[in-house]
């Protein structure tokens, strides 16, 4: 897509580091440079004054990736490559069918009612929950990853979407500020929100969540 699109040697790409390494694999591919901008809190996808900032010279393209179901701002981010004449690249995630996704918005409804102790998603316009993301904020990682161990030990299943921010990887080290990236990689937890789960499930995942209080107590 990369190669296809005109980036070559050299070339920077500015790309997401909160997300799969695939995306900066495919700029190194390409003979080109990842550069990592830091997210949006709220919708994981890039920030577009983050972006603006990381643009140089030698920038080339924009990577935007769609997370979680939500979308990102693709009209500022659209503006930020006009402004500087760099291609904008899109990365979406599968549709699921209609039904499916009311299902699902269903379930992260009653999840939103429900849950306690931790933060839940900002819904937005046309969050379709491919997964429901929620933060456990505290003393960072360890109190999340003590949370998801407690939750697990109660019958629900889950997942830290994204363990390790594409900057930190060895072949991808960089010494960059990206404070919003560093700080969901360290809160954030996918809760199940299949269309498939029954009501006695959602009550589950909601009773085991909440008989944490939603935060441990940080070790010391």
């Amino acid at each position: 897509m990369l190669r296809a699109a005109g980036v070559g040697l050299g070339d920077e790409v500015v790309v997401p580091a909160f997300g799969n390494v695939e995306v900066a694999e495919a700029v190194t591919l390409a003979g080109g440079l990842p550069v990592f901008a830091d997210i949006d809190p709220v919708t994981y996808c890039l920030d577009a004054s983050a972006v603006e900032a990381a643009v140089t010279p030698r920038t080339a393209a924009i990577v935007v990736v769609h997370r979680f179901g939500r979308s990102a701002d693709v009209a500022r981010l659209l503006g930020v490559g006009q402004r500087h004449g760099l291609l904008v690249l899109q990365q979406g995630e599968s549709e699921a069918p209609y039904d499916e996704v009311a299902q699902r918005r269903e379930r992260a409804s009653y999840l939103d009612a429900k849950l306690r102790g931790v933060r839940t998603p900002d819904g937005g316009d046309g969050h379709t929950y491919q997964q429901y993301v929620v933060r456990v904020p505290g003393n960072g990682r360890p109190d999340r990853d003590a949370f998801a161990r407690a939750v697990r030990g109660r019958g629900v299943e889950c997942r830290v979407p994204v363990k390790t921010p594409v900057h930190r990887l060895p072949e991808f080290r960089r010494c960059v500020a990206l404070p919003e990236t560093e700080r969901a990689a360290d809160e954030t937890l996918a809760l199940p929100v299949d269309a498939s789960l029954t009501k006695r499930e959602m009550q589950r995942i909601v009773s085991a969540c909440n008989a944490l209080g939603g935060l441990l107590q940080p070790a010391f």
